[in-house]
């Protein structure tokens, strides 16, 4: 047995034959983000036999605080292959893949019959019900984690055994109603220390040690350092899990039924509209859209006189979400008004290089 592995086989239970499972285990891991950064250097590290990592992003100097596993040299490249090659350095006993795609339903059930446990590193909700729902159709355990700010949470969904994900949120929460990192910030640390507790999670499960929190929740606030942990059950009223459904309309993010513009159309039409950024502040000093209004969303309701009615108004925001939600409040209003696709975002991939990602 290699050597590396020395101070885990001499836990207490754990021994040679929870390496051989690890060994013999197929991981697949949803994200190489904050979460992912955390998870994969203990996953690979422990001797996890086989892992997947599946991204469709890449590094951006923004993720460089928390996103550990990516370099300064790795920016502009695809997280998924970045990670990959983290692994390959860290262990050459593992076997690693780098998926550079996006999660989808008619990807996912073919991709979970694959492997053996699936944790969940997303930032998204549409992902998270989509792994939740995926796992449950293969029989597989999932390992989901989430952080915010200064605080996190992490849990194992394994209908087989337990409650899922959607015991314990049965309604999506309503688009921009949770903080995201873009637009909240994170502590650095929260993605560590809620990655090394999924990691935890999944090796447990793997070798056959210990209790998964499945029917539990465990939460940390790292503004007090403390943890607090919360139980929840089944549903029994809950409509059975059939197959995997559109994940985008379930949570409310699918493509705006209202007007849009993509970042070339824009373009056309800067002189005529009022472009309105709907953003806070901070993310207006990384990148601005020259000649933007910055009004947050937030801020928007008790601000519409400030708005000339005479032109119309095309909002935008980092990705588009929030922008859309400020395109609806001001087509209630009367306003002239619609939204930019993919947002500023989209603007510098799109239009002008120049302005910076993050």
């Amino acid at each position: 047995m290699d050597a590396r592995y020395a101070r885990q086989l001499a836990l207490p239970g754990f021994g040679e034959r929870g390496q051989q499972r690890l060994s013999a285990a197929r991981v697949l891991v949803v994200g190489a983000g904050g979460l992912g950064s955390a998870v994969i250097p203990l996953l690979a590290g422990a001797g996890v036999g086989r892992l997947t990592i599946i991204d469709d992003d890449v590094v951006e100097p923004s993720n460089l605080h928390r996103q550990t596993i990516h370099r300064l040299d790795a920016v502009g490249s695809p997280k998924a292959e970045s990670a990959a090659a983290f692994v390959a350095g860290l262990n050459p006993g593992v076997e690693v893949t780098g998926l550079v795609q996006r999660l989808t339903a008619s990807t996912a059930l073919k991709l979970f019959a694959q492997h053996d446990l699936v944790l969940d590193g997303s930032d998204t909700f549409p992902t998270r019900y989509l792994v939740d729902d995926a796992a449950r159709l293969t029989g597989i355990p999932s390992v989901w984690g989430a952080v915010s700010q200064y605080g996190g949470q992490v849990g194992v969904a394994w209908a087989e055994r337990g409650p899922t994900y959607r015991d314990l949120f049965p309604v999506p929460p309503a688009p921009g109603s949770v903080v995201t990192c873009a637009v909240g910030g994170v502590l650095p640390s929260v993605c560590g220390v809620i990655g090394s507790l999924m990691a935890g999670e999944a090796l447990k499960i793997l070798s056959g040690v210990g209790e998964p929190l499945i029917g539990r929740v465990t939460t940390y606030d790292a503004l007090t350092g403390g943890f607090r942990e919360l139980a929840y059950a089944a549903d029994p009223d809950a409509p059975p899990v059939t197959g995997l459904i559109d994940y985008d309309a379930f949570c409310g993010v699918a493509p705006s039924a209202g007007p849009n513009l993509t970042p070339a159309q824009l373009e056309s039409r800067l002189g005529e509209v009022t472009l309105l950024d709907v953003r806070e502040p901070w993310e207006a000093e990384i990148a601005m859209i020259p000649g933007a209004m910055l009004i947050p969303l937030g801020a928007l309701p008790l601000a519409l006189d400030s708005l000339d009615r005479s032109r119309p108004i095309v909002a935008y925001c980092h990705h588009g979400i929030r922008s859309e939600s400020a395109r609806a409040l001001l087509a209630d209003a009367g306003f002239d008004v619609s939204h930019l696709t993919g947002g500023i975002d989209a603007w510098s991939t799109q239009v002008d290089p120049l302005v910076p990602r993050y």
